[in-house]
């Protein structure tokens, strides 16, 4: 039995939700409400500490981290294979998706926050309660790009960083894709799978234009 913990705008549970579909799997969802901070409540943080979407469930095997998901996914389930049989494409596809968990996401995290979630936050609340609410964050560097681009949209000191670090990864990616068909090389594969839903983001956020 699959359970997939997620919400339905994460960008990482949308990677997820993707491979899922391209492997043809039946799950069962459990959607979190990430404003109402269903996240960071004790239930949630037993099967994640770091109260954050993502988690699968498998059969009682609790895995975390959207990368790490969607590789076991391919592990688990052979067919159809969404990594590249190349050893060299498949080092390529690494490189694509550590890129993610090294500070990508993060940016993305800003961008979204300081353009659109901060208005979700700041509709209806009180400085106190969004204040109590970040301080629930158990990750501290989070906590403080939280609060800085709540409260300062993009004033933010996190803010321009964001969008060059976007336009650094564009580039990057229009280079590769002069060279193949996909991310990481001839094959459609989890690299491609995990940047989707970044592309949906930019545009979204009426960043298209990058």
């Amino acid at each position: 039995m699959l359970e997939l913990f997620h919400n339905d705008m994460s960008t990482c549970s949308q990677k997820v939700r993707l491979a899922l579909a391209e492997k043809g799997l039946d799950w069962t969802s459990h959607h979190l409400n990430l404003r109402a901070a269903e996240q960071q409540k004790p239930d949630y943080l037993a099967l994640n500490p770091n109260g954050v979407v993502p988690t699968l469930r498998h059969n009682g095997t609790v895995i975390v981290e959207s990368t790490i998901i969607n590789e076991y996914l391919d592990d688990a389930y052979a067919e159809p294979i969404l990594r590249p049989t190349d050893a060299a494409a498949r080092a390529r596809m690494r490189l694509w998706t550590k890129q993610l968990d090294e500070g990508l996401h993060a940016a993305t995290g800003v961008l979204s926050t300081c353009i659109a979630f901060r208005h979700q936050h700041l509709r209806g609340k009180t400085r106190e309660e969004i204040e109590a609410y970040l301080a629930r964050m158990p990750d501290e560097a989070k906590r403080e790009r939280q609060t800085e681009n709540i409260f300062k949209g993009i004033e933010s000191k996190f803010f321009r960083a964001a969008v060059h670090r976007f336009d650094k990864l564009l580039a990057h990616m229009e280079l590769d894709l002069t060279k193949s068909e996909w991310l990481a090389g001839a094959d459609y594969s989890l690299a491609d799978i995990a940047y989707a839903p970044y592309a949906v983001r930019l545009d979204h956020l009426q960043l298209h234009g990058m």
